[in-house]
């Protein structure tokens, strides 16, 4: 899988993996010299290293879509 450049962002709302967080998450924008990424599913954007986010895998993004369905769940209650 490539990583992104400074050149060739994501999408916003494209669907990356953090290594340095082991979390996938939702490509936001860039912030300084860092991208920002925001849960699937809503929640508390991070910083990430734009040099080390790719796009995640289809298991990585089960998970997370799993994990937000988990919290919808949870809320719903």
């Amino acid at each position: 899988m490539t990583q992104h450049t400074d050149e060739q962002p994501p999408e916003r709302g494209a669907l990356v993996y953090d290594p340095v967080a082991c979390k996938a998450g939702e490509y936001q924008d860039r912030a300084g010299p860092y991208v920002m990424l925001r849960p699937v599913g809503g929640g508390r954007e991070w910083q990430a290293d734009p040099a080390l986010i790719r796009p995640a895998t289809p298991a990585e993004r089960l998970s997370a879509e799993v994990k937000a369905a988990n919290e919808r769940a949870g809320r719903a209650l």
